[in-house]
């Protein structure tokens, strides 16, 4: 009888999505947008909150930002699937930075607090179409074998963005005499993200049918619903952060209710909004050195449970650095469900879909962080601050309760196989 020669598998490469030069591009540029992003995040929310001391005046921008994104996704997916993806992540860079200069404008003119929520419209309504391109452009640089290694770094790089940024933001708000300089970063670390994703060669991408229908704009949607693995995911992730997230309020707990002096509160503040992505940043660095998850729903359902803990405690939280401490928890616990959530979206849908399924994801996301953002407001409104952090963890265990119960195949998944390529119709 012939021999056959048993082969090892092959040994976990942490480093193989450094190894391709289009994806070190990519990063690069992901690295100066996101962290030029959260500058501006950062900015905006302590300038509305020193101008107005009002929680609902913060929950107001989640709504500016999340309407938006509700109107156009289905079509900025569309348009994602049919036009060049790498054409729209450029030139919403450049629509990025050119709403920080006219952030900028605004602190510079002293402009009502009604201009800053018009821009942040703006800033959304680029943000829709950016999204789905953004996400659609990443596999079409990297091979799928290394896909969860790449989304991986991606997370690493988002948090070490999330990092720096506030932090950047925080110093120059306390030191500064003027707040409108520091929107011009922005603008630069989005110019930055522009040219060099002009500068990558991805792989050709099947275009679908480029008439904007009902049915074609509602396919990821459909594609979602029948993937339930992919919709419960999202819908989990939707719904935690809708009730879980504090970000918001972060403002008023730097301000009010950690004893910070009105000259710390910035720095605290930026060191809060930061605090979340040191936590997911250590995390991302733990996972990029693991195989491929074996037990990712499971896993993807107790990262949940630990965020709805951070958070509560978090709530409670006196002093800095317990809610320093309670953040860190919660942002790696939620890195955890960002990696397998985003490596579930991409590996179970076909490429032709990935635009408008991306769309869907961003939809989801994004409207959860806006009106989470907005329901912590008018809870703190009414309740007190406390009461709306405290109240958000415990519905987000409510919601992880009823969603594991309703779509068992989330609860069941163990590892994430890629989905099959139909040649599109």
């Amino acid at each position: 009888m012939p021999h056959h020669e048993q082969h090892p598998p092959a040994a976990h490469d942490a480093f193989a999505a450094l190894r391709i030069a289009n994806y070190r591009r990519f990063a690069v540029g992901f690295l100066f947008g996101s962290t030029g992003l959260q500058v501006m995040n950062t900015a905006i929310a302590w300038e509305i909150w020193a101008r107005t001391h009002d929680p609902l005046a913060l929950g107001v921008m989640g709504l500016c930002r999340a309407l938006p994104v509700v109107l156009l996704s289905l079509l900025a997916g569309h348009v994602a699937d049919t036009r060049d993806r790498k054409a729209i992540v450029v030139a919403t860079q450049a629509g990025f930075a050119a709403v920080a200069l006219g952030f900028s404008l605004l602190s510079w003119m002293d402009a009502p607090v009604f201009a800053f929520y018009v821009l942040l419209v703006v800033s959304a309504c680029v943000r829709a179409f950016n999204g789905p391109a953004r996400q659609g452009f990443l596999p079409l640089i990297v091979p799928n074998s290394i896909f969860q290694n790449v989304v991986t770094y991606q997370s690493g790089i988002f948090q070490f963005a999330a990092i720096v940024g506030p932090l950047t933001a925080g110093v120059l708000i306390a030191y500064l005499p003027a707040i409108w300089p520091v929107y011009i970063l922005t603008a630069i670390g989005c110019v930055i993200f522009s040219v060099t994703v002009a500068a990558v060669k991805p792989r050709a991408a099947p275009r679908g049918n480029r008439a904007v229908t009902v049915k074609a704009m509602f396919a990821g949607m459909s594609h979602m619903w029948h993937e339930r693995p992919v919709f419960g995911a999202i819908l989990l992730d939707m719904l935690a952060v809708v009730f879980g997230g504090a970000t918001a309020l972060l403002p008023q707990y730097a301000d009010e209710l950690l004893g910070a002096s009105s000259e710390q509160a910035p720095i605290l503040l930026g060191i809060l909004r930061a605090s979340p992505y040191v936590g997911a940043l250590a995390m991302a660095g733990w996972l990029a050195f693991r195989p491929n998850f074996r037990n990712a729903g499971p896993m993807l359902l107790w990262s949940v449970a630990a965020f709805a803990g951070a958070t509560i405690v978090f709530g409670y939280a006196t002093v800095p650095w317990v809610a320093v401490l309670a953040l860190a928890v919660a942002g790696a616990a939620d890195n955890i469900s960002v990696v397998i959530r985003h490596v579930l979206v991409q590996m179970r849908t076909p490429d032709h879909l990935r635009g408008r399924v991306g769309a869907v994801n961003t939809m989801f996301i994004e409207c959860s962080n806006e009106l989470g953002g907005f329901e912590s407001g008018v809870v703190a409104r009414f309740f007190g601050p406390v009461a709306s952090v405290v109240s958000g963890g415990i519905g987000t265990l409510v919601v992880l309760g009823v969603i594991t119960m309703a779509v068992p195949q989330l609860r069941k998944l163990r590892h994430i196989e890629p989905l099959r390529e139909p040649d599109p119709a």
